[in-house]
Order: C-alpha cells, then sequence, then structure tokens
C-alpha cells in the first residue's frame, strides 16, 4: 500500500494542473474568442482579487479543520468546474464568475498541502519535504503540458480542459491514500509544544516585522511575474505560433527548469538559509523581463522561460519555509501562508491589468521591461529591510534582540 508521504508527494503531483486553474490557456484560449488583451488582463484580475480576499480566511480555515484532505478536494473540482465554464460559456459574466471560482480553490489547496506537510513531517523535515513537494509540482506541470500541448495540437486548445479534469480525478485517489493519522494537526498549524503556551492572536500578522518585510516583497515580485508567462504566449501567438504548442512549450521550459532548482533550493536552504534562496529568486526576474523583451519570437522562449523557472522554484521551497520559520510556535502558521498569498495576489492580480494595458498602449516588449523593471524595487526592500529583523515572531519582545537573523538557518 502507498505510504502517506508517497501518496503527498502523488498529490502534488496531479494537483499540479489544477490548482492553478487555466493558467496562461486562459489568455490564449479567451484571445482565439476575439477578447482584446485589456478584457483578457481584467477577468484575469477579478479572479485573482477574489482568491486575494479569501486567502487569509481560508488560511485560517486550514489552521482550525483537521479536514485538510477535504478542503483540498473540494478545491479542486471547483477549479475543474470552473475551468469548464470558460469552454461553454466563453461570456465575459460567466467567465468572471469561473475566475472567481478558481481563485478562491486556489486560495485554500497552497496552505492546506503546506498544512498537511508540517504535520506530517514537523519542522524537521519540512525543508526537505518542501523540495519534494515543488519537485513533484513541477514535474505534473510538465506531464501536464505535454499532454495539453500534444492533445490541442490534435483535437484543438479545449482539449486542455480534459486533460486538467483526468489529473483532477487522480489527485483526489491519490489523497484518499493519506493516513490522517499520520498528520501531527498541532505541528500542521505551527503551535507550540510546551506544556501552557497558547495560540498567538491575530495581531501578530501586523506585528512581526520579518512576515511584513516577506509579504511586502511578494507583492512587489507576483506584480512583476504574474503576467509575464500570458503575455508571453499571446505574443507567440500573435506572431502566428500554434497557440497550444507554444504555451504548452513555455510551460514546459519553466517547469522543466524548477524541478531540479527545487530540490537544490531545499539543500541550499539547509546549508545557508532561506534568506539566500530568496535573494537568488529576485534577481532571476529583471533579468527574464529584458531577455523577453530583447529577444523577440520562439528564440527567446527558452532563456526567458528557464528564468521563470529558477525564480519560481526557489520561491516554491523559500516562502512556505520562511513563513513556517517566522511562525514557529504562534499556531497560526497557515493562517500566515495565507496572509502571504494575499499580497501575493494583490501583486499577481494587478499584474495582468498593468502588462495587458501596456502591451495594449506600447507593445509587448515594452510590457516585459516593464514588468522585470518592477522587480528591482521588491530586491532593493528585501536587501535593506531583513538584516533589521528577527526571525521569529513567537520570540518574547525581551528575547527578540537576540533572536537570529532571516539569513542565518
Amino acid at each position: 500500500m502507498m505510504s502517506s508521504v508517497a501518496a503527498l508527494n502523488a498529490v502534488n503531483f496531479f494537483m499540479a494542473d489544477v490548482r492553478d486553474g487555466l493558467g496562461p490557456y486562459l489568455g490564449v484560449f479567451l484571445q482565439k474568442e476575439k477578447w482584446s488583451p485589456g478584457e483578457i488582463g481584467l477577468v484575469m484580475t477579478i479572479g485573482g482579487l477574489a482568491g486575494m480576499v479569501a486567502t487569509a480566511p481560508l488560511g485560517a480555515l486550514v489552521d482550525r479543520v483537521h479536514a485538510k484532505r477535504v478542503l483540498i478536494a473540494v478545491a479542486g473540482v471547483a477549479t475543474v468546474l470552473g475551468s469548464f465554464i470558460v469552454l461553454y460559456l466563453p461570456s465575459f459574466g460567466w467567465t468572471v464568475a469561473s475566475q472567481v471560482a478558481t481563485g478562491l480553490a486556489g486560495a485554500v489547496i497552497a496552505p492546506a498541502i503546506a498544512g498537511v506537510t508540517l504535520g506530517m513531517v514537523r519542522q524537521k523535515g519540512f525543508t526537505h519535504q518542501l523540495g519534494r513537494n515543488e519537485a513533484f509540482n513541477h514535474a505534473g506541470n510538465v506531464t501536464a503540458a505535454l499532454l495539453c500541448g500534444v492533445f490541442g495540437y490534435l483535437f484543438g486548445l479545449s482539449a486542455v480542459f480534459y486533460v486538467m479534469a483526468a489529473m483532477a480525478l487522480v489527485s483526489l485517489a491519490a489523497l484518499a491514500f493519506i493516513d490522517p493519522n499520520k498528520i501531527d494537526y498541532n505541528a500542521a498549524r505551527g503551535a507550540s509544544a510546551k506544556p501552557g503556551d497558547k495560540v498567538q492572536g491575530l495581531s501578530v500578522l501586523f506585528t512581526c516585522k520579518p512576515l511584513l518585510v516577506l509579504a511586502a516583497t511578494l507583492l512587489l515580485f507576483h506584480l512583476g511575474n504574474a503576467a509575464m508567462l500570458p503575455l508571453l504566449g499571446q505574443s507567440l501567438a500573435a506572431q502566428g505560433a500554434d497557440p497550444s504548442a507554444y504555451t504548452s512549450a513555455t510551460i514546459i521550459v519553466a517547469q522543466l527548469t524548477m524541478i531540479p532548482i527545487a530540490l537544490f533550493a531545499a539543500w541550499l536552504a539547509d546549508k545557508r538559509g532561506y534568506w539566500l534562496v530568496f535573494i537568488l529568486a529576485l534577481v532571476a526576474l529583471p533579468v527574464r523581463g529584458g531577455i523577453a523583451a530583447l529577444v523577440t519570437g520562439p528564440a527567446g522562449l527558452a532563456p526567458v522561460q528557464m528564468l521563470d523557472g529558477v525564480g519560481a522554484g526557489l520561491l516554491g521551497v523559500a516562502v512556505p519555509g520562511l513563513v513556517a520559520r517566522i511562525m514557529a510556535g504562534t499556531g497560526r502558521v497557515n493562517l500566515a501562508i495565507g496572509a502571504v498569498m494575499t499580497m501575493q495576489g494583490v501583486g499577481a492580480a494587478l499584474s495582468p491589468a498593468l502588462g495587458g494595458a501596456v502591451a495594449g498602449r506600447f507593445g509587448y516588449p515594452a510590457s516585459f521591461l516593464t514588468l522585470g523593471a518592477i522587480a528591482f524595487v521588491g530586491l532593493a526592500l528585501w536587501l535593506g529591510a531583513t538584516p533589521l529583523v528577527a526571525d521569529a515572531c513567537s520570540v518574547p519582545r525581551r528575547r527578540r534582540a537576540a533572536a537570529r537573523p532571516l539569513r542565518a538557518t
């Protein structure tokens, strides 16, 4: 019988194509339905904002309930149903409704999987398992993108929707193999194991300096990053490239890069701490934007998406690892992950509207440069602020000054 850890790996593999919804395929599909770049950006922004509003409350829900597997299952089914609405009812109103559902589902999947992982392997094994989670997630994305590319080429872009549905069904089966008795629900929320220690209040979200710095930096990163892949796919499609094949290619190149990078990030975090991992992720985005702007057409695909893989692979390990370490002992780890995702969501939701508006007015190269430039601000914020704050917000005030900095392991 499959072990619970193996089942968790399988969930990450098969849920990979589900938790982000249609992703870049949405823009290409709507482009074929004669939507303008501005309209595509707007509907993606609305969906992102819906997820943003719900992420922190859903993270708090993950902290409170034991049925974390059920939350993941419901979210996966909602994403697939919302995507089929786009396929069969691609009007503005129905598409907005589908993206709202997808945004809400995506808002619960990430903290729920993080909570299950932390509950199964505890803090000691969290960094290692994060690397495995991300590696399996990216491998699943590669597999799904290959399937979408092949079936999309043979049967049209609508095949993408059916690939997603098939992977969702298998992910539900994998969830059933995770033994709930293997999950320590106290550890899953990052609560202190010391007798008498209580879960901290919601105010910890607003008083924890490392968490606030991390959230602001991620907002800027995703403001520059989120629209880049959809715009790259739209740019290639506008030049006459096959939309299914080239959109799948953009994903495959990035995801293949993310697999070894995620494992490397977990190793580096163990050796040097999450601070350095996060810095490397921030540096990759401006370089990516510059290459996307200067090297037009399919020739720029490989370097641009390899850098996307570097940034995303590093962040996938660094962000939940940083939050779990910052909030260790507070009992609010998944709430904090939700709060950080909210700030990510602000940036990601605004990014398509910004990128689409710049692309519509000045062209795709100008849009890539604009998005890449935003990352410099986030990098400056992180470099300037992180040496000033401690890494554990459960540390009492009188001991806060002696706590280790974020760059420490």
